[in-house]
């Protein structure tokens, strides 16, 4: 028999229940049990459903209350010794300190300083949208088996008689996404390995039949030493006789597919969607008594499997392997929305391109019958091409596009000279990522206008009442360069896509980004146009209420494609140059409107590099291009700015600087600034704005923080070149929160200032003695 299982299962719930339990406990509204008790309902409820669809074992280990690397960090008693937690801090408190930081009277409470205080940085999981909490690691880190929440849920899955296969981030790929200080990581692989041994061993004493165990850095260009470090490892996590599954995805093996055959596991799972011709090439290099799991649905993005040609393709695999061939995704189901049965209001012409998580299921279920011969013969097919697809006027302005149409007229020094000309700002200028609190009032609002109790006019009065709002709170604060707030977006790509040629929107098809933030990508599934302006109107109303310069605010084209699920009929570059001609056109447009700053925000342009280095240039070349021809459509004397987030950029610097983006602000706090090492090595050579805040928590800094914030900033970028900024947008935020941190932000900033002034007139005075 064909076994089919998955590597994961989304998080949130059908009705996002996770999300909102944690808001409530976070309000201090619930108790943690009654967290927990919310948490066990979605876990019970997410194996029953995987149960129903035929599956041979459920995903335990899968399941997070914030992430699954920080459970992780618990499970491996690795917490970082600068939180200073006392010794009987219950475990959930200590877990959502390190994700969201402590709040000011607590960590005044705890003594603790502001890096102390301040929450685990938060970077990419791999090429996706979703962040994961970044462990720190030093000489001094020990390890140790800490958590007892991992054996709770396998015992709640076998409670309810499910088959378990437990799954965990194995200990190379731990290691490697983790960050350290004066050592080198793999130092600590021994010590680590023993706990590793000793989870595996209480694993398999609980009747665990298989362990997942993850090393999907198997896909990357990895150093020698760290291929060298997994046979050893893994012979010695053999010695806890469990049957281990490593699970691969996201990228080709390449160089590493015969470290994967040949290591001493029980099965290896290959990602045949982003490498399908692996898959035989595994077939023929696994030895036949060990289990070769075929990740052949897609799990990262959402059409329909062609299960008629899978099955073709996996046939001969079946009578080479016989029962050792597995079927699943090719990755988590963590990356796509829950169910697609929720969705009414979508047609059914798109409808029919479309599988979400529990179709999904549903696919490797049927394709794992099929290959016994319980199955239909004949499995449904692709959708047959459709023409609507195209749209001739789209692709022939793409086609006709001028080679110069993705240059700003003058070099940035030149530019920079007439910007300030027109802007007139100060040192340091202070502003804003974009958005403002999303407060209840919004919400209501927007809720009200889309069920039809709230008409357009109406609708446009109460979001002029929010920008009107949002411009009075910044001039009060003192900041330099305004935003409008964005109260009238849902979201940073799904307000575009809903006005965009080519986009189709979902109204349940929330994904995970991190903790309870959840985003509802959209559907590219036609050729991209812009019908009419999109934002001029908002963006010309704030600057009609303030004499300061008010940010048009844009999403940039490669982070509309990379935030969306993406048409897979035409290459990823065509699809992001048309969205790169349509922003194109908004920013000719607001530039009409009188708009003298335009932020068209990439934080995605890191997130989409691929993860093998050999494929950089060609990604980059175009992506940087799509920006290009976006903001190419500026005079000199307008201002770009772009902004960036949650990523390790230094690898990519010399493509940042080919943005040519008159300023870009980056987040950088919860790195204490060491992003900008990099650039001060590459010697950028345009505006640059660190964040000195994080927004992703409710701690406010103080504004000595911030300074020294600032002063670490100005120690390796000239302060000539520094913005001062929050780390990203402040929707999350509440208003009190975000007044209360802006202020203190406004504060260090005229700080240094006028440190800066006094050291400036300091080196005057001796010229002019002499």
């Amino acid at each position: 028999m064909t076994r089919c299982h998955i590597l994961g299962f989304p998080r949130l719930g059908k009705n996002r229940e996770l999300k909102f339990a944690l808001e409530s406990h976070w309000r201090g509204q619930t108790a943690a049990t009654e967290l927990e008790a919310t948490a066990r309902r979605l876990r019970a409820s997410h194996w029953a459903l995987q149960r129903a669809a035929g599956l041979d074992y459920v995903s335990v280990g899968d399941f997070a209350l914030y992430d699954h690397v920080l459970n992780h960090i618990q499970l491996l008693g690795c917490e970082p010794a600068r939180f200073a937690f006392a010794p009987d801090a219950p475990e959930l408190e200590r877990y959502f300190i390190m994700a969201r930081g402590r709040a000011g009277e607590d960590a005044a409470a705890c003594g603790c300083d502001g890096h102390s205080g301040a929450a685990l940085e938060m970077t990419k999981w791999f090429d996706t949208n979703y962040h994961y909490l970044v462990p720190e690691f030093d000489a001094d880190t020990q390890f140790r088996l800490a958590s007892e929440r991992l054996f709770g849920e396998i015992a709640e899955a076998q409670a309810l008689g499910h088959r378990v296969k437990a799954q965990l981030i194995g200990p190379l790929s731990f290691l490697w996404l983790g960050k350290s200080h004066g050592m080198e990581r793999l130092e600590l692989l021994e010590r680590l390995l023993a706990v590793y041994r000793a989870i595996l061993s209480r694993i398999r004493g609980m009747g665990v039949e298989w362990v997942q165990i993850d090393e999907p850095i198997l896909g990357l260009d990895l150093p020698p030493a760290w291929r060298a470090a997994f046979e050893p490892a893994y012979h010695h996590l053999a010695a806890a006789g469990a049957s281990l599954l490593l699970a691969t995805y996201f990228s080709p093996l390449r160089e590493n597919l015969t470290l994967a055959c040949r290591l001493p596991v029980a099965g290896l799972h290959i990602d045949a969607v982003r490498a399908p011709e692996e898959l035989a090439q595994a077939a023929d290099w696994l030895p036949l008594n060990k289990v070769l799991s075929a990740g052949i649905i897609d799990g990262r993005n959402v059409w329909t499997s062609d299960l008629d040609r899978l099955l073709g393709n996996v046939a001969p695999l079946k009578a080479k392997r016989g029962d050792k061939l597995w079927v699943s995704a090719s990755c988590s189901l963590l990356h796509v929305p829950l169910d697609l049965g929720a969705e009414t209001a979508l047609g059914e012409d798109i409808k029919s391109l479309l599988a979400f998580g529990l179709q999904k299921l549903d696919e490797i279920s049927t394709l794992a019958r099929a290959l016994d011969g319980t199955a239909a013969p004949h499995l449904p097919a692709a959708p047959a091409p459709d023409g609507r697809r195209q749209d001739p006027a789209v692709q022939e302005r793409l086609a006709r596009l001028a080679p110069e149409a993705d240059r700003r007229a003058s070099p940035y020094a030149l530019r920079q000279v007439l910007q300030q000309a027109r802007l007139k700002l100060p040192p340091l200028p202070t502003t804003t990522i974009g958005s403002f609190p999303q407060t209840a009032d919004i919400r209501r609002a927007r809720a009200a206008h889309k069920a039809g109790t709230l008409d357009d006019a109406g609708y446009r009065q109460a979001m002029r009442e929010e920008i009107r709002h949002a411009v009075a709170e910044q001039e009060a604060l003192g900041l330099d360069v305004l935003v409008h707030g964005e109260a009238e977006r849902n979201d940073m790509v799904e307000y575009f896509a809903e006005q965009l040629q080519g986009f189709a929107v979902t109204r349940n098809g929330w994904v995970q980004s991190y903790g309870s933030r959840c985003v509802k990508p959209p559907i590219i599934w036609s050729d991209v146009a812009r019908p009419l302006p999109i934002t001029v109107e908002w963006a010309s109303y704030a600057q009609s209420l303030s004499r300061k310069p008010v940010k048009g605010m844009l999403t940039g084209p490669v982070t509309m494609l990379q935030w969306s699920f993406v048409r897979d009929d035409q290459p990823r570059a065509i699809t992001g140059l048309q969205i790169a001609l349509a922003i194109r056109d908004e920013v000719a447009d607001l530039q009409r409107a009188g708009i003298a700053v335009i932020q068209i925000d990439e934080p995605a342009l890191r997130e989409g590099l691929p993860l093998r280095r050999s494929e950089w240039n060609e990604y980059l070349d175009w992506a940087v291009r799509a920006f290009r021809i976006a903001a190419g459509a500026a005079d000199d004397a307008i201002q770009i700015h772009t902004h960036m987030c949650y990523a390790e950029f230094n690898d990519i610097l010399p493509a940042i600087a080919a943005l040519d983006a008159d300023v870009i602000t980056i987040e950088a706090s919860r790195s204490n600034m060491e992003l900008l090492e990099g650039f001060a090595r590459f010697s950028y050579p345009n505006a640059i704005g660190p964040g000195v805040y994080d927004i992703h928590t409710p701690r406010v800094p103080e504004s000595a923080e911030m300074v020294a914030a600032l002063e670490k900033a100005a120690g390796v970028i000239a302060p000539a070149q520094l913005w001062v900024n929050p780390d990203c947008g402040l929707k999350t935020r509440s208003w009190e929160e975000t007044r209360a941190a802006l202020a203190h932000m406004v504060e260090a900033t005229r700080a240094l200032r006028a440190k800066l002034a006094i050291e400036k007139e300091e080196e005057a005075q001796p010229a002019r003695g002499r």
